[in-house]
């Protein structure tokens, strides 16, 4: 098993129809492989805490998810409700609408609101879509992340026309530089994927192959 790359993994499960066995499961395998974190939905949050109490696994959650066209106080009122039921890392998804039409005020002002409400209590990822942007666009709201204070900058939901690519990764890490976190997600399936995603900068990977990935197995999963 490959320790290193499991201590850099968020073990996801954000499908609709997951079931608390399913959180249970996720759990479980999370302290067995020792991952970074779950990531789960914030219904889930506050029963992933209490399952994870006492290990070192921390609780993630999405805000905004998966569309990012909530109101920047929608995202900070969901983040405080996160933050209050036990988790300690969000990934945020930006108004990529908003992006698109060059409302560069109103995506800092959006990432901004997840941050400040999050700040001192949790980490900031900011889901950038990148399979729905222009290159020009993917450097904007890294560089518009970073501005907003966020902790990581992040490929993809898992949820819209494609996942993590290499290409991508290495630009969010150039763009960001050596002093943010960038987090690959969507379509990483085994352990060659991951060690692509960490060559070319990332520092979290976002899979619900975790198991598959840790063991050298290649997983039949979108996300």
């Amino acid at each position: 098993m490959n320790k290193e790359v499991a201590k850099m993994i968020d073990h996801t499960l954000l499908k609709a129809e997951t079931t608390k066995e399913q959180i249970k499961v996720l759990c479980e395998e999370a302290k067995e492989y020792g991952f970074a974190s779950v990531c789960v939905n914030p219904t889930w949050v506050k029963y992933a805490a209490e399952l994870l109490q006492g290990s070192d696994v921390k609780v993630c959650t999405v805000i905004g998810f998966p569309l990012g066209a909530n109101t920047p106080e929608t995202k900070a009122f969901e983040t405080k409700n996160a933050i209050e039921n036990g988790a300690t890392e969000v990934d945020m998804v930006i108004n990529i609408g908003a992006l698109k039409d060059g409302d560069d005020e109103l995506v800092e002002r959006d990432i901004k609101a997840v941050v400040e409400a999050a700040k001192g209590k949790a980490l900031t990822k900011v889901i950038i879509e990148t399979c729905l942007l222009t290159e020009e666009e993917k450097v904007r709201a890294c560089e518009l992340s970073v501005k907003a204070g966020a902790d990581y900058v992040k490929t993809s939901t898992g949820f819209s026309t494609g996942g993590a690519t290499v290409e991508d990764v290495a630009l969010m890490r150039k763009t960001v530089g050596p002093n943010i976190g960038v987090k690959a997600s969507g379509g990483v399936r085994n352990t060659e994927d991951a060690q692509k995603m960490i060559e070319a900068g990332a520092t979290r990977i976002g899979a619900s192959a975790g198991v598959s990935i840790v063991k050298g197995l290649t997983a039949d999963t979108d996300y």
